[in-house]
């Protein structure tokens, strides 16, 4: 019996989902060979195009050959790929193994109802995602709901490719019902677009915009007589750049909107549903269980609004596709309004109110601290650029300015089976992660922090890649009370 005669090949639409992947990573080789050195005839660029040729010819075949002989197979519990061009693969990933799944749709998916989808598993090997580049938005439901709904009674039949549909029956208890958390609007994207400056994203754009064409066209000299014109008329630069900063702005929403927009956060009893994007979605799955810790982010932009990034670390990779990670319970929420929604969607990773701070001698340690950045940039000054050695003093500022605010926003609690500890200057970063969840920990004093009595502790958390954390210049009584507290965990195996 031929054991792969249910095997599957993915649809078609792989083809264009890959060949546009590697024109959008090839766009600027082709944009720099074919574009703005189409006559060059000579010389190592000339050469460079016929590496690139062969590269991209190489590439769309190996692209060619991976949809024909790469298949898949689902069983009642079990996934199994059959992958490679040169040197064949065979996974078996059982149902049981998954933890988390992920999906992305693109505007080519789109075009075809199509999705692509991502499970991952808690192995920590190359082999631990399991990725579909493409899949019917149909079929890629159902492998989900027969994952969660469990696979000691799921009976999975595939039908032929001619009907690339699913039947799926299972007697697994029905869970609770979803629940909207979190859905963004119009007011959210605008903030969003103000608080990560996107709106001025389009001046550094400009800018190499135009030292790319300068090194091809010389426009220097039409630059310098326009700088000239400006400085006679001084009353245009400001309609210009108003008008700028307009342009610039509808261009930085669009791109939140794409980003950020329709922000979904959704759970039901078992698990935590995040999707985001307009034109192209990206959904994230996670079990509440399997969060090992949550790490708040406040840059100091954010801090001054009142806005907080909350995270959950799991032992698996969360980032999904481009961009930002859609492991986020939204990156732009109002501080009161995010820690509502963590308690509601994670009691047990409470953000506590009453932190400890470091002892008052510590402030003279992180001042007396060297100042390496400094040296570094003073040495290269001198060496390179002598006339302006006046900005390593203002690298001095910065370095001493960040280590004051260091000290003033580092706080620290162990409460129960609780741990939180919040570190950073200009942007601060709270931890908050429980004593089953913690795999090591590590307690040091270097002679200057004997000195002043304190010393440092950190903590590593199961996460890809493994996730440290650490907080300085604690007293040395807290030193031995975590070691105490940390060897009365109790670890929960699930």
């Amino acid at each position: 019996m031929d054991k792969t005669k249910n095997a599957k090949r993915y649809h078609p639409a792989y083809l264009l989902v890959e060949l546009f992947g590697f024109l959008r990573n090839s766009f600027f080789f082709i944009l720099f060979l074919f574009i703005l050195n189409y006559d060059v005839t000579e010389g190592w660029v000339y050469w460079a195009k016929y590496v690139f040729l062969v590269a991209a010819a190489f590439t769309i075949g190996k692209i060619f050959l991976s949809w024909w002989l790469n298949t898949y197979e689902i069983t009642p519990a079990s996934i199994t790929l059959r992958e490679g061009v040169f040197v064949k693969k065979v996974r078996t990933i059982a149902f049981d193994r998954v933890q988390n799944k992920k999906t992305a749709t693109t505007f080519i998916h789109n075009w075809f109802g199509l999705t692509s989808l991502t499970l991952e598993t808690g192995t920590a090997s190359e082999d631990a995602s399991v990725r579909f580049p493409v899949l019917k938005r149909q079929e890629a439901d159902e492998i989900v709901r027969v994952i969660e709904s469990g696979t000691s009674n799921v009976l999975l039949t595939a039908v032929s490719e001619d009907k690339e549909e699913m039947e799926i029956e299972t007697t697994a208890p029905v869970k609770t019902e979803r629940r909207e958390y979190f859905r963004s609007t119009k007011k959210d994207t605008l903030r969003a677009a103000f608080t990560s400056l996107s709106f001025l994203a389009i001046f550094p754009i400009l800018l190499a915009l135009y030292f790319q064409i300068d090194d091809f066209f010389s426009i220097e000299d039409e630059a310098e007589n326009a700088v000239f014109f400006f400085v006679d008329h001084l009353w245009l630069l400001a309609p210009l750049f108003i008008a700028a900063i307009l342009i610039s702005s509808v261009i930085g929403y669009v791109q939140t909107t794409i980003r950020y927009g329709n922000y979904r956060i959704e759970a039901d009893s078992d698990r935590i549903y995040i999707s985001r994007g307009v034109g192209q979605v990206h959904t994230f799955t996670i079990k509440r269980n399997k969060v090992q810790a949550i790490q708040i982010e406040q840059p100091l932009l954010k801090r001054v609004w009142g806005i907080v990034e909350i995270k959950l670390i799991s032992a698996e990779a969360l980032s999904v596709g481009e961009g930002p990670a859609t492991n986020s319970l939204y990156p732009f929420m109002k501080t009161k309004d995010a820690y509502r929604l963590l308690n509601e969607l994670l009691p047990q990773y409470t953000v506590q109110d009453q932190l400890q701070r470091l002892p008052r001698n510590t402030i003279w340690l992180k001042v007396l601290r060297p100042y390496y950045f400094t040296a570094i940039a003073l040495v290269a000054l001198w060496i390179f650029q002598p006339g302006i050695l006046w900005v390593a003093g203002i690298v001095f500022l910065l370095s001493l300015g960040s280590r004051l605010f260091e000290y003033f926003f580092t706080r620290y609690a162990i409460e129960g089976d609780s741990i939180q500890i919040r570190t950073g200057g200009f942007t601060t970063t709270t931890f908050i992660t429980r004593r089953e969840r913690i795999q090591e920990i590590k307690v040091s004093q270097s002679r200057l922090q004997r000195a002043f009595g304190v010393g440092s502790l950190g903590f590593t958390n199961r996460a890809k890649p493994i996730h440290v954390s650490s907080i300085q210049d604690v007293p040395d009584g807290l030193r031995h009370d975590f070691k105490h507290w940390f060897v009365q965990r109790k670890v929960k195996f699930e």
